[in-house]
């Protein structure tokens, strides 16, 4: 997952590769309960807050957004991953840009929280222009119907 991720942000310093499918079109096609941004989580490395998320992908107000350059935002990413490990969240799944981390609780119940990385495709994907990554928490039980499927045994 860890890697998809880099190799995404890889790809959007190139001028021939795109993440047009960023968090715009998972945003829009997801319906149900919209979760908060993770205003918890702390600025690491060379990250700056970005309040407004760059104004991309309609995440004003959605999720808790950071920016720096992007030829730096996969290693950014790779510190928040080892970052929420470290709080005991566990990366679940995820994609080519998002990461999703679930965090156990008591009786099968598990938070989610997921992050993802984006980027204003409408200008020059440039090292040096901002890359951005959002943080916003998944609403009720993520871990829903898992653990019946995997026969209740806790992981």
């Amino acid at each position: 997952m860890k890697t998809l991720l880099i190799a995404a942000l890889a790809a959007a310093v190139s001028p021939t590769l795109a993440l047009a499918q960023t968090p715009a079109s998972a945003a829009q096609a997801a319906p149900g309960p919209q979760g908060a941004p993770a205003a918890d989580t702390p600025l690491l490395g060379v990250a700056q807050a970005a309040p407004d998320c760059g104004n991309l992908h309609g995440l004003n107000g959605r999720a808790f957004c950071v920016t720096a350059p992007l030829a730096g935002v996969g290693a950014l990413a790779e510190s928040y991953v080892a970052h929420f490990e470290g709080q005991g969240w566990l990366v679940a799944g995820g994609d080519d840009n998002r990461v999703v981390f679930i965090k156990r609780k008591d009786g099968g119940v598990c938070d989610g929280l997921q992050m993802v990385a984006f980027y204003d495709t409408a200008r020059p994907s440039a090292p040096e222009a901002p890359g951005y990554l959002g943080f916003a928490t998944i609403p009720g039980n993520v871990c829903a119907g898992q653990t019946a499927a995997a026969g209740a045994t806790p992981q």
